[in-house]
């Protein structure tokens, strides 16, 4: 029986990946695939069909800001951590932190939490 200490921590990896990836600067959506891409070395590649609906919500939710700006004679969207995202790449890691030191002890693997 699933309890409420279940998180759907699968569903949140694009997240805290793509907040992760905000922290320190902004970025369009096709910059934050390839950021993921090149900080997971290849073994993570979102679709942008994963980012964008990801980037919508968080910015619904205001722990995003945009700001349109033309690069090139194109018009694009770059995203910002707001404070609310910030708080929330705060809970998100800290969540992935104690789920990776579970999953370790289940491996016999020494935890580090």
């Amino acid at each position: 029986m699933a309890t409420s200490k279940n998180p759907p921590f699968l569903n949140s990896v694009p997240e805290l990946l793509i907040l992760q990836c905000l922290k320190d600067r902004q970025m369009y959506g096709y910059e934050l695939v390839q950021a993921i891409r090149s900080a997971t070395h290849d073994h993570i590649v979102l679709a942008e069909g994963v980012v964008y609906p990801v980037l919508h919500m968080l910015e619904r939710e205001g722990a995003l800001s945009t700001e349109r700006r033309t690069v090139n004679g194109r018009s694009r969207i770059y995203y910002a951590l707001t404070d609310r995202g910030t708080a929330r790449l705060a809970d998100l890691a800290s969540v992935w932190r104690r789920l990776t030191a579970a999953i370790a002890g289940v491996l016999g693997e020494p935890s580090h939490a």
